[in-house]
């Protein structure tokens, strides 16, 4: 079955195929097939994740899978949260989003953090019952990058029981770890009984 992937990430794009991977599904992407980022004006991770996969799903014809996900401060309300990926400026870069988040943190004493993902799939544009999946993946912010591995936050993010940022996880200890690994679990456990 062909499903788009609704992400201009490439970032994201390699993660989620090796996630997606024991589906044995035919994954395309906004970028390999020009379909246009929709506005993302929801107010929670499950808004603009279904926001984003209706969008594709309406401009390819074909089932979607879409996820927001993003870094959720407390001590910070729950900044950057939604706007994880223009948290310095709407075209703001890794670096600079990185940037910000220290400069906000430099007074603060908690630094505990959690990156958090809605995963859905929608088996057309206008399904009204979408698979919805979900994962969390616990840290703290760290006062300075480490590692080269990853984007976005993972430099920051500090995994006690791995002794290191995200940014220097194996890609598989990653997959199997985090908020996007544990979102696309239990995706294809639903999307397995569902296929079938």
């Amino acid at each position: 079955m062909k499903v788009m992937l609704a992400t201009r990430n490439n970032g994201k794009i390699i993660e989620m195929r090796r996630l997606l991977e024991p589906l044995g599904l035919e994954l395309d992407n906004q970028t390999d097939t020009d379909i246009p980022s929709p506005v993302e004006d929801g107010q929670t991770f499950v808004e603009n994740a279904l926001i984003k996969a209706r969008a594709v799903s309406l401009a390819s014809s074909t089932p979607a899978i879409a996820d927001d996900s993003g870094l959720v401060v407390p001590a910070l309300d729950g900044r950057p949260g939604i706007y994880s990926s223009r948290f310095a400026h709407i075209d703001a870069s890794d670096a600079e989003n990185n940037s910000e988040l220290l400069t906000q943190l430099a007074n603060q004493e908690s630094r505990a953090a959690y990156f958090f993902c809605c995963m859905v799939f929608l088996r057309h544009a206008q399904d009204p019952t979408p698979i919805i999946a979900y994962g969390q993946w616990w840290g703290e912010i760290l006062r300075e990058p480490q590692g080269e591995g990853g984007f976005g936050y993972d430099p920051l993010f500090y995994v006690a029981d791995e002794s290191r940022s995200a940014a220097q996880l194996p890609a598989q200890t990653k997959n199997r770890l985090s908020h996007r690994g544990q979102a696309s679990q239990h995706l294809i456990a639903q999307l397995s009984k569902s296929l079938v």
